[in-house]
């Protein structure tokens, strides 16, 4: 039920199919930048390092806001599989601090205001200090439980290590069922992350591509497999 696009010139992207979706996609369907609900993010398609797909950057200079999203028209997604190819670097202008932050969004309510995320630090996967190795992946729900404050409340709990790189295109899958989130890495297996409480209350919603603050971000041939 797959399909790849290739269809630049249209405005199309190879970027989404959809299996056993009853929202406005389907597995035919093509998505367009016009259909991407931009949050504080703009987005082109184009090609990179032998992939096509959408680059998603802040518009402007970076700023430290959580909330950058560029969200799909995937509206009552509540369990259910994600899973395509990102690739997370810093801007040229990014801060000291910046890590290329990349990652998926869901539960994403109707203005934006609130939503959960599994996001990667790919600059942490191979840094010299083993403490920041151990930062490079994080669980998050905005606005109430930033990263920060799970750091400082539960630490370890919510972030953990994987072997990754920056400007590298790395695969992913989630798994959302019943309060749970995995995450799987480069096709492996088993899952690199694990998360058995989720801390926002049980809601359906909208997915989307994330960001963080200094990070040009491209998506690949995301695929969405909801449960029912």
């Amino acid at each position: 039920m797959s399909r790849s696009f290739c269809q630049l010139a249209c405005g199309a992207i190879a970027v989404i199919s959809i299996i056993g979706w009853t929202g406005p996609l389907t597995a035919e369907s093509t998505l367009t930048i016009e259909q991407l609900t931009l949050h504080k993010v703009s987005a082109t398609a184009g090609s990179h390092q032998g992939r096509t797909g959408i680059r998603i950057v802040e518009p402007g200079s970076p700023t430290l806001n959580e909330d950058k999203l560029a969200i799909l028209p995937t509206a009552g997604f509540v369990d259910g599989s994600i899973e395509g190819w990102v690739n997370g670097a810093k801007r040229a202008d990014a801060a000291a601090a910046a890590r290329g932050f990349v990652g998926m969004a869901f539960h994403i309510n109707e203005d934006a205001s609130a939503f959960e995320a599994v996001y990667l630090r790919p600059t942490n996967g191979r840094a010299d200090d083993q403490l920041q190795r151990n930062h490079t992946v994080q669980y998050f729900v905005f606005p109430e439980y930033p990263w920060h404050r799970l750091r400082a409340e539960s630490p370890g709990k919510y972030e953990t290590y994987a072997d990754i790189a920056p400007d590298t295109w790395i695969h992913f899958r989630l798994a959302i069922k019943g309060g749970t989130v995995r995450l799987f890495l480069n096709k492996s297996e088993y899952p690199s992350f694990v998360v058995t409480d989720l801390l926002a209350e049980p809601a359906s919603g909208r997915l989307g591509f994330w960001i963080g603050p200094g990070t040009e971000a491209w998506f690949s041939d995301i695929k969405v497999v909801p449960n029912h």
